[in-house]
């Protein structure tokens, strides 16, 4: 009778050893997940390269004012864009890959060439992903569609 209540006392502690081992187990490689994601770092000046809506839909600032520096600046909480003709300015979060960049100001000077202001204003609401190609090269895109910016890290910093 002793032997039956020892046995069964020892298989009861032997589980609840195991299922704690088991959570303890999920805790860490949960733990090990959360620290794996790291923010993309974007801080720095960066060129416009290319602004897509879809297949036909499409601007290269360089090609729209050549004369022209058109960049995007990430600075800690804030981004600022300078075009060939205006300025916007606003601030973005970062979390893992996911980019959200917030509604911010813009001056409205009207000017011959606004295709990259506009091309702009109809984007930057839908960017939500980021994509770092390499050192150099940084791709803003759309969760859902096929819109996208292509940016250049800027050698000079104006």
């Amino acid at each position: 009778m002793y032997t039956k209540l020892f046995s069964l006392c020892a298989g009861i502690a032997l589980l609840s050893a195991c299922s704690g081992n088991k959570a303890s187990t999920e805790t860490t490689v949960e733990n090990v997940e959360e620290t794996a994601t790291e923010n993309v770092d974007i801080k720095g000046q960066w060129y416009l390269e290319n602004i897509v809506v879809n297949d036909s839909v499409s601007v290269r600032p360089a090609e729209e004012a050549p004369d022209v520096r058109q960049y995007i600046t990430f600075d800690n909480s804030t981004y600022f864009i300078q075009t060939n003709c205006n300025t916007f300015s606003g601030a973005y979060t970062i979390n893992g890959d996911s980019i959200t960049l917030g509604d911010g100001a813009m001056t409205e000077m009207a000017c011959e060439n606004m295709a990259t202001e506009d091309i702009l204003r109809s984007v930057l609401p839908h960017i939500a992903l980021v994509n770092v190609e390499n050192d150099s090269i940084v791709r803003l895109n759309s969760a859902t569609s096929s819109e996208y910016i292509v940016l250049r890290k800027a050698t000079e910093q104006k």
